[in-house]
């Protein structure tokens, strides 16, 4: 009951670590285009940013699945091997399998003490995963666009019934981040002004 208690104090605040990694990452990416992200996201884009962060990419999100597997097997993983001081010195453990600890220390409190361990390696891995990933990302974007190695595989048709060739670099719920092809001025559009989009370069069906 304790720990299904423990659990359900750990959510919120793990969510919101996860909001903040979120918000993080979209900043790290948006700042090397030039762009506050901030300014252009309201609560909705802010809460679901982890969702979106991690579900951006098929790798990124298999990564953080493999994470969060592996953190929730370590605690037994280390309980079963404490006597490999350096698998324990790997994950910052430091309980090692003594007499001593098997006297003095019982079993649950040393399982506790693993989940602890779990917590803290798997908050560290998801910082380096967020903030890497935003800054490689955005350094990737802005490196095609100052060499003008564009593909302008949508096409944007707005409510007035104009139509012009795009690069998608982003959107939220409220705005599109788009180059239009001929102009490297990055362009941000609201949603309400655009009518549709069409990917008119599909590199999963045009094969």
């Amino acid at each position: 009951m304790k720990n299904i208690d423990k659990a359900q104090n750990l959510l919120p605040l793990g969510y919101l670590f996860l909001i903040i990694l979120g918000i993080a990452k979209e900043s790290i990416f948006y700042y090397q285009i030039g762009i506050n992200i901030v300014r252009y996201s309201s609560i909705m884009d802010i809460l679901i940013s982890p969702v979106a962060a991690i579900t951006s990419n098929p790798i990124f999100f298999i990564t953080v699945l493999i994470l969060f597997i592996f953190s929730f097997k370590l605690p037994q993983i280390l309980l079963k091997n404490e006597d490999k001081k350096g698998l324990h010195k790997v994950f910052g453990s430091k309980i090692t399998k003594t007499e001593k600890n098997k006297n003095e220390v019982p079993e649950k409190e040393r399982i506790d003490y693993y989940n602890n361990v779990a917590i803290e390696f798997l908050a560290a891995f998801l910082i380096s995963i967020f903030l890497g990933y935003g800054f490689a990302d955005g350094r990737y974007i802005s490196q095609k666009i100052k060499n003008n190695k564009i593909d302008y595989n949508y096409k944007l048709n707005y409510t007035n019934d104009e139509s012009e060739n795009v690069y998608i670099i982003g959107s939220n719920t409220a705005y599109y981040f788009y180059l239009s092809e001929g102009n490297p001025t990055v362009k941000i559009a609201p949603v309400a002004a655009i009518r549709n989009l069409e990917l008119t370069k599909n590199r999963m069906l045009n094969k």
